[in-house]
């Protein structure tokens, strides 16, 4: 019972304000391949003991044998992504998968085969496709293996996954104890320290107007150096539409770098050449610099929030809400039908923009 405690964030209340519960806070998703069923038993052993949804991984071509004549199939699997990493081209075919947006999921874990050494090639290529979306992200991992270490595999992850928050250490089930692997799961859920890595991430808020939304940081030297400056107080810049996508504009100072090929998605914060905010209504790809993103809001709420279109657009990047921030707010019977902030404020006279009106968001 005490993943199931870790896994759920709890609501508060009082008579006048009620905080609406994050979607998917505390939702978990176990994503899977499994050659030889290991990994599938894993899987079930996992699932017998925490709530989950699961997907597993397919090859998109099931009938090669990667084992054969030495697994040399697999191995040139491998040594093809080696070779050329950041090509999609490199990467083994995968069925389509049945879900493709990770937003509904703030937990993750992984569990995989190992390869060689290394991590299957069929999952390396999820993680090349989906890895992206897993940032910020609490990310945990279990591997399956004959008798081999299993750091190279910690290593694809991480590569794959650059910008998650990774949950205590891998887990490693082999071909010795695999019959133990009930126990084994039941000593490792507890090491993962979920609520303590949920308290130490990261909010940046973003107030645009007389509206403030927070942007949940990924942990990377971008952003613990944005953070330091912003301790010293708020930054505001002046952005502007560009491409039907984003907004975007110098920061007036240079945080590290960490580029790779980013497909950015709506609400998306991106670092782009190392002096430079966008932060995306639509979708594009680029090399850029993961900072975080802007939470809860659709894209149809996030071009007004952020003046999709429009250009000198002042935004201001802080620490601070400057006040309590709620997403929902249980009107007392006198003021039913009041409009009110996103930061809890209530408005008189509402302008163009998002509001709570009877404890749901509306768009003037």
């Amino acid at each position: 019972m005490l993943m199931a405690a870790m896994l759920l964030t709890a609501c508060s209340k009082d008579s006048e304000v009620m905080a609406e519960p994050v979607e998917n806070a505390g939702k978990t998703l176990v994503v899977y391949y499994s050659y030889t069923n290991n990994c599938h038993e894993i899987v079930t052993s996992l699932t017998s003991q925490i709530q989950a949804d699961v997907m597993r991984i397919e090859p998109a071509d099931k009938t090669q044998k990667y084992e054969a004549n030495g697994y040399a199939i697999g191995t040139a699997l491998l040594n093809a992504i080696k070779a050329n990493p950041n090509d999609a081209a490199s990467y083994p075919a995968i069925d389509p998968v049945s879900i493709t947006d990770l937003s509904q999921y703030q937990n993750i874990i992984i569990v995989t085969p190992l390869w060689w050494s290394q991590m299957a090639a069929i999952m390396q290529t999820y993680l090349f496709n989906y890895g992206a979306q897993m940032a910020g992200k609490h990310v945990a991992l279990i591997v399956s293996s004959h008798s081999s270490g299993i750091s190279g595999v910690v290593s694809d992850a991480k590569r794959l996954v650059p910008d998650a928050v990774w949950m205590g250490d891998a887990l490693w089930i082999n071909a010795s104890n695999h019959g133990n692997r009930a126990s084994l799961i039941e000593n490792w859920l507890p090491t993962l320290n979920f609520a303590e890595k949920q308290a130490t991430m990261e909010k940046m808020f973003i107030t645009i107007g007389s509206v403030t939304q927070s942007a949940t940081l990924v942990n990377n030297a971008a952003t613990q150096t944005l953070v330091e400056r912003l301790k010293n107080g708020a930054v505001t810049v002046t952005l502007n539409s560009s491409g039907g996508f984003e907004i975007w504009g110098s920061l007036g100072f240079s945080l590290p770098t960490n580029n790779e090929q980013i497909n950015a998605q709506p609400g998306d914060v991106i670092l782009y050449s190392g002096s430079n905010i966008c932060i995306f209504y639509g979708s594009n790809s680029w090399s850029y610099t993961r900072l975080g993103k802007i939470d809860g809001l659709s894209e149809s709420e996030l071009r007004t929030f952020l003046k999709a279109g429009e250009s000198n657009i002042t935004v201001t990047l802080s620490l601070s809400s400057g006040t309590t921030a709620i997403n929902s707010v249980r009107s007392a019977a006198t003021e039913n039908g009041a409009y009110y902030s996103l930061n809890g404020q209530r408005v008189y006279n509402p302008s163009k923009g998002i509001y709570i009106k009877n404890g749901k968001k509306v768009i003037l």
